[in-house]
Parts: C-alpha cells; structure tokens; sequence
C-alpha cells in the first residue's frame, strides 16, 4: 500500500513488482459506507501477467525441487503475519464486516496453518518395492505446475492461505485472483509476499478485480495445471466446465446446507449458544454456517422457546465496536437479497423470528418449515438465517439432513455415545461435528460431498491435491 497517500491504495503484486491498474475502485465499511482506501482493479492483463510469471518460475527456477527452501518461505511468511496480526484483524472488522473476534479467530487460523504446510514441504511419502528379481518400482511425488488459485471474501485470509499455502508447499508455484469486496485486505496479502524475502521472484502472485475478466483465463489457461476454488456451487459448475478443455485438476470448496441434529437427550445449555453462534458467525457468511436446525419431536418446543429469545438478543454493530456480537453482511444488495430470501419464505413456511435490515445489517432469522423441498431448505441463503425443521426417528433425521443437493459438514447433538457414529455415518457430508460446530483442525482434510464440491483441503490430502505421482520402474540387469 502507498502510505504516502491520504487514504491507502493497494495494489497488485506480480513476478516480484508491485504493479497499479488504470482503474481504482473505492473499498467501503460495509457497516458504515465509509470510504476505507482504494485499490487497483484488474483483469485479463493482470491474470496474463501473474500466469506467465508463475509459468516462468515454475520452468526455471528449482523451486519444484528445492523442499528447504519451500518450508523456510512458508515460515518466514508465518512469522510475518504473527508480527502484523493486529493490523490485519482491525482492517478485516472494518472491510470484510466481521466482528473483531471473528476476524482475530480468522487470522489466529492461519499462522498455523502456514506453518502446518512448511512442515509438511519437508516430509514425503511414497512406496517402493522389488516386484520381482532385479525389477525395482517405485512412486515419487512431483509438483503439478502452475497452481490458479481463486479466493472467495467472506474470510480471505485463511481461504486464500489455505489455497496457496499446500500448493506452495507441493512445489506449485502460484497465481491468486483475490475478491474486490476485500481490495484492502488482498494488499495486505500482497505486502505479505513481497516482504517473504525468501519467496523467489515470480513464485507468488496476487492481483486483484472486481469484475471476471481475469478469474476465467485461470480456468482456461494451458499454461495453469491444477486450480483451487472456493466459492459457490454455481459457479463451481461453470469452473469445472471450463476446465474440461485442458482436463485440468480442480480442487473445488462450494457451498453448503448445513444441517445440526438435535435429538431429545442433547444437553441444551451447551448445545443453545452454539446453535445461535453457527447461525451468526462471520453473519452467516460462511460455507459451513449452521443453516438447518433440526429438532427432534421430544426436545423441539423447549429449543424453539430457548433459540427465540437467543438470536433476538444478538447484538449487531459495526465488526470494530468490541461490544457487537454480530456485525454488517459484505454489502447492503447482498443483505437485501437475504432479506427478500425470508420474506418470501412466509408464503409456505412460519417466521419464527424475523431479522430486520437496515443498509448492509441484518438481524438473524429463523424459519420454521416442513416441506423438504423448499426454497429457503434447498438454496444456500450465505446469510445469518436457519431453518427449524421437526423430526421424530433416527431414520427420519438422516433423511432430512441428506435431502439437499450438499454435502459439506453436520453436527450432532446427543448424550448417547454410539449414536453420532451411527447416525454420522448415514449423513453425506465431508464433516461431521459431535456436540460442537466449526472446528477445523489443519492435519485433517475438510471438502464436501455431492455438490458441496471436489477433492480435500488442509491434511495431507490437501497437498496431494497440487501433486502428481510419477511411478519409476528400475531393473537392474543380473550380474
């Protein structure tokens, strides 16, 4: 960013030079409509430039090869970010919305993370074996290539680290399309790599546009070799028909419908404050949000009397004020948009509580439906509402959590130990929480089944997903 100016301007960061657009876009406080700086905003030529120099990198360079130097980049940049961990915090509750301990929780997220991935750069796994007499075969891993990654705004830090971070760590070298609802924060990024003195030149590049002319040529490009996508379902289909045409590797985080089973024996005291806390993280601007409360028979009354009053309570407020519980969606045209998802609900389905907007607020709602195939059930509201929906058997849970078209993560709430297996085991689903909700741990894999997406994120199998796996076959002739 230029300090020298009297509001911020970030910029794109491209084959180690920082590099302005002709167009500026303005980034506002979606709480307050305040003007917070600007930021250049690309398109096609930036994402030409950021391929061409990560293909460059890629080919010349021993970065694929050299795991040493991959873990001490990745812990360098780690150990910058702890250091700037207030600066990015304050400016994510102002750009993004989010609350200051959603945004600390996001940034708290990604060191590790970043380190979790250096580590990782450092071991391998592999098989080798004499097949047969002086026959010898054996199975290496070897970096994809040119990784495109496209980053989503609800939480861009830790998604794009998430990316970027494994396939940096596989050998990959890296162009990033980051979103223009968070232009600030993207330079902050940028500022992030260009101050990892032990990042090459070239090996990471992030640009910035608000609009699609440079996110698409990731998809399309021969010059691309695996892609990494956090987004929505919609667009995920788009993504994936894209690649077709250079059968190019997709590791693709789309949306969800998450559902949270209640059964009568759940220990509501815990399991209450929770609930409301999946609704209104990140103001339910979060693939995994709990956005299907479902309650059996038994318990069901004593949890609608108890979620009522819990989600009216929540305060909302501007993501800086320490006292919000809840603050501002991205912008007011996607609070409208949930806003109207809820008023058309009351035409087939009971407003339990009815969250009132004003500009880019929204207060939680809660809709009670029956009907499965309901619009506000099917379709990903990406806004701080839930479903309550009834049930009476074990069977009839499982039924309902897998009558959507995702799969991203459950949560089920019980005293019984064996039945989370049991009913876990039934749901389709890539995650599911016991007596919790919204723990990610990096060692273990997180993706959706059905059309919640494909491949796996985090873990070992998040690396795997930027690598090839080349089989040599070695005989050595008999003396």
């Amino acid at each position: 960013m230029n300090s020298s100016a009297r509001l911020p301007h970030a910029r794109h960061y491209i084959d180690g030079h920082w590099v302005d657009s002709a167009q500026r876009t303005e980034s506002l406080n979606p709480a307050t409509g305040q003007v917070l700086g600007t930021f250049a905003d690309g398109g096609a030529d930036e994402a030409k430039a950021a391929i061409a120099a990560a293909r460059r990198a890629f080919d010349t360079t021993d970065w694929s090869r050299d795991r040493n130097a991959r873990a001490k980049a990745l812990f360098e940049m780690a150990d910058r970010l702890e250091a700037r961990r207030d600066e990015f915090i304050t400016l994510l509750a102002r750009e993004n919305g989010k609350i200051l301990g959603e945004a600390a929780f996001e940034i708290d997220l990604t060191v590790p993370k970043l380190r979790y991935y250096a580590a990782l750069a450092l071991a391998d796994h592999g098989r080798a074996a004499e097949v047969r007499p002086g026959m010898y075969s054996m199975t290496l891993h070897e970096a994809a290539g040119v990784a495109g990654v496209i980053a989503p705004w609800n939480s861009p830090v830790v998604l794009a680290v998430r990316s970027f971070a494994p396939a940096l760590a596989a050998g990959c070298t890296v162009a990033m399309k980051l979103p223009g609802q968070t232009g600030l924060i993207n330079g902050l990024i940028a500022e992030l790599v260009e101050q990892t003195t032990s990042l090459p030149a070239g090996v990471m590049n992030v640009f910035t546009e608000s609009g699609n002319d440079g996110a698409p040529l990731l998809v399309s490009s021969p010059d691309v070799d695996v892609l990494s996508y956090t987004g929505s379902t919609m667009v995920g289909r788009k993504i994936m028909e894209s690649a077709a045409a250079t059968l190019k590797p997709l590791s693709l985080e789309l949306g969800g419908k998450n559902p949270m089973l209640v059964f009568d024996d759940a220990d509501l005291d815990i399991a209450v404050p929770v609930l409301v806390k999946a609704i209104t993280t990140f103001t339910g601007q979060f693939c995994m949000a709990g956005s299907r409360i479902l309650a059996q028979r038994g318990v069901a009354d004593e949890l609608r009397r108890r979620l009522v009053p819990a989600l009216e309570a929540v305060k909302v407020g501007p993501g800086d004020d320490p006292s919000s519980e809840m603050g501002a969606m991205i912008d007011e045209r996607n609070a409208g948009r949930v806003e109207r998802m809820v008023a058309d609900a009351a035409d087939y389905a009971d407003i339990i509580v009815r969250g009132e907007r004003s500009g880019a607020f929204l207060r939680p709602s809660l809709v009670e439906v029956t009907d499965l195939s309901a619009p506000i059930v099917q379709q990903e509201a990406f806004g701080p509402v839930a479903t309550f929906e009834v049930f009476d058997t074990e069977e009839q849970a499982v039924e309902r959590a897998n009558a959507t078209d995702y799969g991203l993560a459950a949560s089920i709430w019980t005293r019984d130990v064996d039945r989370p297996l049991r009913v876990g085991r039934d749901i389709k689903a890539g995650t599911v929480w016991t007596n919790t909700w919204g723990v990610v741990h990096d060692q273990f894999e997180e993706g959706g089944f059905k059309q919640s997406g494909t491949g796996r994120l985090n873990g070992l199998r998040g690396l795997e997903e930027f690598q090839e796996t080349k089989h040599f076959v070695h005989p050595t002739p008999r003396s």
